[in-house]
């Protein structure tokens, strides 16, 4: 079977795609990655494809063709073939345009790779249309389902091609993956979708053990200028708490957005191996999110043991119920007075990381390849559509 699979390189679902295209080779998949959007070499150093250019029929850019193999920075699996383009990401998109191109152009390049299967992690390129091969898409965001979350409204006029653009590549799009239950029924709700996306929870491919002693500090991680991620909260945390919350992650976004926090302890944005020294450290790592679809950076923590404060949303329900304290609202005195029952509590702190650590353990990129081979192999088994 061979899959061309698409990414970006700004946030998740990067490391979505390369921990998911490595545990596909594992089980025979050939696997063509297809990066869009901007690509920052400094971030991702093992990324040297060393390919040949030409230039596109869709967008006029020089986009790469073909690649050698491809071995990521972290040394986990090689051999796939990786394809850097200068396609734009849908929500960095200046219009409707610019998404149908890319989808055509990333159509264009399935074909001449002859892969058996397409695989988009941005649905909205589905709409550009028709892929000589069945497509499965998966929702790992929107900007309509973010809007609803974050200030529960819908987009602005002027983004309003957004919706319009997921709802087509949802619709065309032969298999649609959400990374949790919880966001499933959103995109459904949201798009009055005929049926709820199937669920693959994400995995990470990470196996951190903390130090001895546990960090005398909180943690949290994720893009700080997106205002899902709730950071201004945490920011007022910060300013009440005897110990720092440090904070990794970059304040300034795509668009101009842009946070100055006056107390948390930024960090920085940390690579793969700064981050795992972090968690290692063990601290008591929170998340205060509005929006998640699923939440790597928890699972990178959980991973390693570090006790979890949450916000108290679907999502994070779903998946942690059990295993974190849930913090509701964004009141700064309730985010405080649980995080000092947690620092003030050994027994606690200990029972929570412990906690955190076996329910990351559901969440593995084995499991998370198992479920998407699945769904690739149900749409093979059928006839393949004739393209429009």
């Amino acid at each position: 079977m061979k899959v061309l699979m698409t990414c970006d390189a700004v946030g998740g679902v990067w490391q979505y795609a390369s921990d998911l295209a490595g545990a596909l080779m594992g089980q025979g998949v050939e696997v063509v990655l297809v990066v869009l959007g901007p690509f920052d070499e400094a971030r991702h150093p093992g990324l040297e494809p060393g390919s040949s250019v030409v230039p596109s029929d869709e967008l006029g850019n020089e986009v790469p063709r073909s690649g050698r193999a491809w071995m990521p920075a972290q040394g986990r699996h090689d051999g796939i073939q990786l394809i850097r383009t200068n396609l734009p990401l849908d929500w960095l998109a200046t219009g409707p345009d610019d998404v149908l191109n890319a989808g055509r152009a990333i159509a264009a390049l399935a074909a001449d790779h002859r892969v058996d299967l397409v695989h988009l992690n941005a649905p909205a390129l589905a709409a550009g249309g028709p892929f000589p091969a069945p497509v499965v898409a998966v929702a790992h965001g929107c900007v309509g389902t973010w809007f609803a979350a974050t200030d529960g409204s819908a987009p602005p006029a002027e983004l309003a091609w957004h919706r319009q653009l997921m709802l087509a590549g949802l619709l065309a799009a032969d298999a649609v993956i959400a990374p949790s239950a919880s966001y499933a029924a959103a995109v459904q709700r949201h798009y009055d979708l005929p049926a709820t996306p199937v669920t693959v929870h994400n995995g990470r491919a990470l196996a951190m053990a903390p130090s001895g002693a546990s960090a005398d500090h909180v943690f949290t991680a994720g893009r700080l200028w997106d205002r899902a991620k709730n950071a201004s909260l945490l920011d007022a945390v910060a300013a009440r708490l005897p110990a720092p919350l440090r904070a990794a992650g970059p304040v300034t976004g795509p668009h101009g957005e842009s946070i100055a926090p006056e107390h948390l302890h930024l960090v920085g944005t940390l690579d793969v191996d700064a981050l795992a020294g972090e968690y290692a450290a063990g601290p008591i790592f929170v998340s205060a999110a509005r929006f998640e679809p699923f939440g790597l950076a928890v699972l990178e923590a959980a991973q390693a043991g570090c006790p979890l404060i949450l916000s108290d949303i679907d999502t994070f329900r779903e998946l942690w119920t059990g295993a974190a304290l849930f913090v509701g609202g964004d009141d700064p005195t309730a985010w405080v007075a649980a995080i000092e029952r947690v620092r003030a509590d050994p027994g606690l702190r200990a029972h929570l990381g412990e906690a955190a650590r076996t329910r990351a353990a559901r969440y593995t990129v084995e499991a998370m390849a198992a479920g998407t081979l699945a769904i690739y192999r149900a749409l093979l088994a059928e006839p393949v559509r004739a393209a429009a």
